[in-house]
């Protein structure tokens, strides 16, 4: 619930926290995929009815990016990763994900208006990052987030919107693809799906008022940063 709360408050579902969380737990990878996107899905779910409502958001950002991202997460989720190979793609995305919140958080825009996104990068952008979610079990807004701030595409409050939605579909293709493939699902989900229902409500709620996330970001920022390097250092050395 924790996590939710967290993820909820800046537009993110919470993959990346669930996915650090089960690797400090040492869940099996099989289990962590489909848990974490299940997740995802629910709180991603909450997330973006709040920001919508509250008028945050940019269509034609969106679909740039999700036309070309969404069959490539339902690919990655058909995928089945060697499990060093996903221990090894898993810490290395947490790892790249904790810089990458700080970035969002902390790296403060240069320019007060926007500039028009190219329709090829978007796509780019996208697939990439689609391919990557379905793989090992996330929406992908942790990366899409910085990204869109970064490039100045649209406001930081619109990329929390995009962000969110786009998580919602990342992970939806993503679960399919798994579901296709396996149909295995952890028995527990009913229990973690309650938890985290409770927290992105809270969270959603606290990301659309005025809210100050910096110590929010720092700690998401260890928890990140301390699961990727259990995968890399402790799990790939077994």
């Amino acid at each position: 619930m924790t996590i939710a709360v967290l993820y909820s408050s800046v537009g993110h579902a919470g993959a990346s926290g669930y996915l650090a969380l089960m690797a400090l737990l040492s869940f099996a990878p099989e289990t962590i995929k489909p848990t974490s996107l299940i997740l995802n899905i629910v709180v991603a779910s909450i997330t973006s009815i709040k920001f919508l409502k509250a008028g945050y958001f940019d269509k034609k950002i969106f679909l740039t990016f999700i036309i070309a991202s969404v069959p490539m997460a339902f690919l990655g989720g058909y995928l089945t990763l060697n499990p060093r190979f996903f221990k090894l793609i898993a810490g290395l995305f947490l790892i790249v994900s904790s810089f990458l919140l700080l970035l969002r958080e902390y790296v403060k825009r240069t320019e007060s208006t926007t500039k028009p996104m190219h329709i090829a990068y978007g796509l780019t952008i996208g697939s990439v990052i689609g391919i990557v979610s379905g793989l090992i079990g996330v929406g992908g807004g942790v990366f899409l987030s910085p990204i869109i701030i970064s490039a100045n595409w649209t406001t930081v409050k619109k990329a929390s919107g995009v962000a969110a939605l786009f998580i919602l579909c990342n992970s939806l293709a993503g679960l399919t693809g798994h579901m296709v493939a396996l149909n295995k699902v952890d028995h527990n989900i009913i229990y973690w799906v309650t938890a985290v229902i409770i927290g992105g409500l809270i969270g959603s709620h606290l990301g659309t008022v005025k809210f100050n996330n910096k110590i929010i970001i720092a700690c998401l920022f260890l928890v990140l940063f301390t699961a990727g390097l259990k995968f890399l250092l402790v799990d790939l050395a077994k």
